[in-house]
């Protein structure tokens, strides 16, 4: 996929503001190897609480649908935006995902919308405490696309190469 020059290098930025590994833990290794060890999850084989299993699962649900994302990266890195200027940041959204994106962020609190009552209507858009948090936590997915990005790609052209292309719904 081609992006933009503008979204290329919002991506260096983010990667660049992220980066916390030390040098050496970016050196490429055989990455596609089969793993042979067991997860290192932050709670270890201990047995997770339910509810929070739930929650995990519905926040990954979240982020995993591409705009939120997108939406706690515009508004970390401009502040206080209206929903033209954010839906312009965003780029490529429909009015209608952007409002419903925004409305499930604003519900789970991780972002503030404020009205003003004037005419024509005035809203802003605002990132709460925590969701500043969260897009500091998924840092750590922008460190992990940096440092697999040749990985990824060279993995895709072997596949493509034996396979056809990826996106041909004909070989699923």
């Amino acid at each position: 996929m081609q992006y933009p020059s503008s979204l290329e290098r919002a991506a260096e930025v983010r990667a660049e503001k992220c980066r916390t590994y030390r040098e050496e833990t970016l050196q490429m290794s055989d990455h596609t190897r089969p793993a042979l060890r067991r997860p290192a999850w932050p709670h270890g084989d201990d047995k997770v609480d339910p509810e929070l299993e739930q929650l995990v699962r519905e926040i990954i649900g979240r982020v995993a649908d591409k705009w939120t994302m997108l939406v706690i990266e515009a508004l970390a890195e401009q502040g206080c935006l209206r929903f033209t200027q954010l839906a312009a940041h965003v780029g490529n959204v429909s009015q209608k995902m952007l409002t419903k994106t925004v409305r499930q962020m604003e519900a789970d609190g991780l972002l503030l919308r404020t009205v003003y009552p004037v005419v024509p209507p005035k809203v802003e858009y605002r990132l709460t405490e925590m969701g500043m948090s969260l897009g500091e936590a998924f840092c750590g997915v922008w460190l992990w696309a940096e440092r697999h990005r040749q990985t990824i790609a060279a993995s895709r052209r072997a596949y493509e190469a034996t396979h056809g292309t990826r996106d041909d719904e004909s070989a699923r």
